[in-house]
């Protein structure tokens, strides 16, 4: 007879969907939401960029208020996705010491935010290596958004999608307005399994 420990443990929530669906609009509702039940979070979620009604790039903005450029429109030298060009020191001096001082497991009531782990970001060695880790070792659960597969398969993004402990919710423009309660839901089941 099966018992309830069999069944896998969901530590860590992702987001996937389409450009444009609404992931991180979600994200931004669930931290909302979250933050009303007294817990704490860290970590990144990335804005476009505009001037003159022109996507000139993208920022990264930690969850402590910090903000700067991800990648901009044919700017400096550096990894290339499409017509931009990746910072990867100003996305790692963001974005890793956000998701880095919750690794030690200073706060059990602590929910790590990565919005997103995608191409521009998987440039960075340093990300990957700090994601595998938390996703592996970490006393946090992490909320997440991943690229719907497209193209090649990005590594690290095939293995949070493949993962036993990752519940991972297809945002669609029919479903994304219904997905907020089950999502937070998840995510304060995640951390109770945890601590």
């Amino acid at each position: 007879m099966a018992t309830s420990s069999s069944a896998p443990c969901i530590r860590h929530v992702f987001l996937t969907g389409s450009p444009g669906v609404g992931k991180t609009t979600l994200i931004h509702k669930a931290i909302e939401q979250l933050r009303q039940s007294s817990l704490n979070l860290h970590g990144f979620y990335t804005e476009e960029a505009r001037a003159g009604g022109k996507r000139t790039g993208f920022d990264v903005i930690t969850l402590s208020g910090r903000r700067g450029p991800l990648a901009r429109v044919g700017q400096g030298r550096g990894p290339a996705v499409g017509q931009y060009t990746v910072d990867l020191v100003s996305f790692e001096s963001l974005a890793l010491p956000e998701l880095s001082v919750k690794e030690h497991g200073r706060s059990t009531s602590s929910i790590l935010v990565i919005d997103e782990i995608g191409k521009m970001e998987l440039f960075s060695q340093s990300f990957v290596q700090l994601v595998r880790r938390l996703l592996s070792q970490s006393a946090c659960p992490i909320l997440g958004t991943i690229p719907v597969p497209k193209g090649k398969p990005l590594g690290l993004v095939e293995e949070v999608r493949s993962r036993t402990d990752v519940k991972v919710f297809m945002v669609t423009k029919e479903n994304r307005n219904n997905l907020l309660a089950e999502i937070v839901q998840t995510v304060t089941q995640a951390r109770a399994q945890i601590t």
